[in-house]
């Protein structure tokens, strides 16, 4: 199944009102799940994975009550289709797979991520185990996936104190020749955060979506590096206050928070929010984050 799917351009361009952010523009990777039925061979959020037959399968290492639970399929993304996933070595595939429960003290689910050669895979594990009981939010139904490459700016939250309050300043947005909606008027900086700094809804890349908690630096635990924003796995991709990002192909339908493009895999990660992987560049362990 062949699925497009194209961002609309942002109203303006916000680096050529505030050329500080010029160098701060990134490139992100909107994955775009929508209901479907991957194979093993596809990239997909909730879908089969090109998983070895003679390889054990994963299981949570946290699991306090009942019997240990195998991990489910969360995404599995092929650089053919997501070049910015800059794997290690002659590897060309990434897959994600976490505990569907949340975990104390930080009550988030464990994630393992394994990168893989597809073309070393000869015969697939067809029936990979499933776990007993899965805590609602956790199990992603099948999408197939419509990779975008988008260019985003940090979160509002990200940004240099000065650079804030320029993006707070009405004034400088007139005196820039930017029309926007006269409701934001009294909090300008809210029309950078929904419309012009970085995307809703699953991606690779990009910035990461701060606001549940203050921005915090990564670091990898065994050498040091800055880690950079890997995989963002989302609760919602189309909420009212940002319908501004939604999809031409998808804007009839996009009216309702609960509408069939605000949240195709059915994920509620913590209440709403989003899971955040990073990646070192440099060793490529891992790390999550709820934001």
């Amino acid at each position: 199944m062949n699925v497009t799917r194209t961002t609309p351009p942002r109203p303006f361009d916000v680096a050529a009102a505030f050329p500080q952010l010029a160098p701060l523009a990134r490139t992100a990777t909107r994955l775009h799940p929508r209901p479907g039925s991957p194979s093993p061979y596809d990239s997909s959020v909730g879908g089969p994975l090109l998983w070895p037959s003679s390889q054990p399968w994963l299981y949570c290492d946290k699991w306090h009550e009942g019997p240990v639970s195998p991990l489910l399929p969360v995404a599995q993304l092929y650089v053919r289709d997501v070049p910015l996933l800059r794997p290690p070595g002659r590897t060309d595939l990434l897959q994600v797979l976490w505990c569907p429960s949340e975990h104390p003290p930080e009550y988030k689910p464990t994630t393992e991520l394994f990168w893989r050669t597809a073309a070393d895979v000869t015969h697939v594990l067809a029936s990979p185990p499933k776990p007993s009981e899965v805590q609602y939010g956790y199990l992603p139904e099948p999408c197939v996936l419509a990779p975008e490459q988008v260019t985003e700016y940090p979160n509002f939250l990200e940004l240099g104190e000065g650079l804030r309050q320029q993006l707070s300043d009405w004034s400088l947005w007139k005196a820039a020749g930017v029309e926007i909606d006269d409701r934001y008027e009294a909090a300008p900086q809210e029309f950078y955060m929904n419309e012009l700094s970085e995307a809703p809804g699953w991606k690779v890349g990009g910035w990461a979506p701060w606001g549940l908690t203050d921005p915090i630096a990564r670091f990898c635990i065994n050498c040091g590096a800055a880690m950079n924003p890997l995989l963002t796995i989302a609760s919602d991709e189309c909420r009212d206050y940002r319908r501004g990002w939604t999809p031409h192909e998808d804007q009839a339908v996009a009216v309702l928070d609960n509408d069939p493009v605000s949240n195709p895999p059915g994920i509620q990660v913590s209440d709403a929010n989003h899971l955040q992987l990073y990646v070192c560049p440099t060793c490529y362990t891992h790390t999550d984050l709820i934001q």
